[in-house]
């Protein structure tokens, strides 16, 4: 057996202290993935700190009408809390698409965001895996890929973000909150999870010994509506094969702002920009909506069996629009 060091932080200085930024050091919150990596041997750390007991898990609107949520904040407290359900309900949505109530009731919101790819390679030590051995390779390219990357992916992974809340905080244009040994900065949901490049074993912008502290959700535009939508291979507890996060606000038949993100086609949530220029300004209709997801999936790379997942993801992101129309 491996020897592990325990500490429990009382502040987030404390914890911040207590990792020191060391390769081998974890934080330990719900420990739902961490746990879970730590009994296969992906992961070993021999330092965990401790940071359930910290002052972060409230959800409290901030005098912006933004609304900040705590790191430590559960997914099932996310998901039922009345600021989350009335102004921004494809979070609710997201949060309780994923996974069980057990497993809700136990996983963190800053630990949502730094879960680990379910890609079976990763998990499995007896094969080459650059994300968790670099240089070693990637199996899931010449593999079983069905259920990975079309947008964004590298040589060097193919693996997709697993995340179904940081699917929707990326379509809200959220910002996440780090305190670290350098002190504390913000960084946008759409920029904080990284594409794989040359260093997919770099999952997000994280510093050594940063610590998620909050998510800050910003107000929506007024009259604005939003949606979450999953499609999976059963109708629970499973990840995405692609998932749609949109806001959509429409007025004097126009479309005046617009927000898409897709889960399960990249190593990270993927923002649609293309989409949302092509929509932004024009009259919404099924037409328009499906030109404008069109020419985003335009730049997907389909992998030898996961074709299926360009034309999935235009058909839920259309009908997700669709939907977006008939409450605006």
């Amino acid at each position: 057996m491996k020897p592990v060091s325990y500490l429990r932080a009382r502040s987030v200085e404390e914890a911040a202290a207590a990792h020191g930024g060391r390769e081998e050091a974890r934080y330990l919150g719900g420990g739902t993935n961490l746990v879970d990596l730590m009994k296969l041997g992906v992961e070993r750390p021999e330092v965990l700190v401790d940071i359930t007991r910290l002052p972060l898990g409230r959800v409290e609107e901030r005098p912006d009408g933004s609304v900040c949520v705590g790191a430590t904040v559960r997914n099932s407290d996310l998901a039922a809390h009345p600021l989350i359900r009335e102004r921004h309900p494809l979070v609710s949505q997201a949060v309780l698409s994923g996974a069980s109530g057990q497993l809700r009731n136990m996983a963190t919101t800053g630990g949502n965001l730094l879960q680990r790819t379910r890609c079976a390679y990763f998990q499995d030590l007896s094969k080459p895996c650059n994300k968790r051995v670099p240089g070693s390779g990637c199996a899931a390219i010449d593999g079983v890929n069905h259920n990975h990357a079309v947008l964004g992916h590298s040589p060097h992974c193919v693996a997709t973000n697993p995340s179904d809340l940081s699917v929707a905080l990326a379509a809200v244009d959220a910002v996440v909150e780090l305190t670290g040994p350098g002190g504390h900065r913000t960084v946008p949901v759409t920029e904080f999870h990284r594409l794989p490049g040359e260093h997919p074993e770099r999952d997000t912008v994280i510093r050594p010994g940063e610590l998620i502290t909050g998510v800050v959700l910003p107000p929506l535009p007024a009259g604005a509506v939003s949606r979450y939508r999953k499609a999976r291979e059963r109708a629970s507890y499973a990840f995405a094969l692609a998932s749609v996060a949109a806001v959509l606000q429409v007025r004097d038949g126009e479309i005046r702002h617009v927000g898409i993100a897709f889960g399960g086609l990249a190593h990270r949530p993927w923002r649609a920009r293309r989409a949302e220029a092509a929509l932004l300004g024009a009259r919404p209709g099924t037409e328009a909506f499906a030109q404008a997801v069109h020419a985003e999936l335009d730049a997907a790379q389909p992998l030898r069996d996961n074709a299926y997942k360009v034309s999935l993801a235009r058909d839920l992101a259309t009908q997700v629009l669709d939907s977006l129309t008939t409450s605006a």
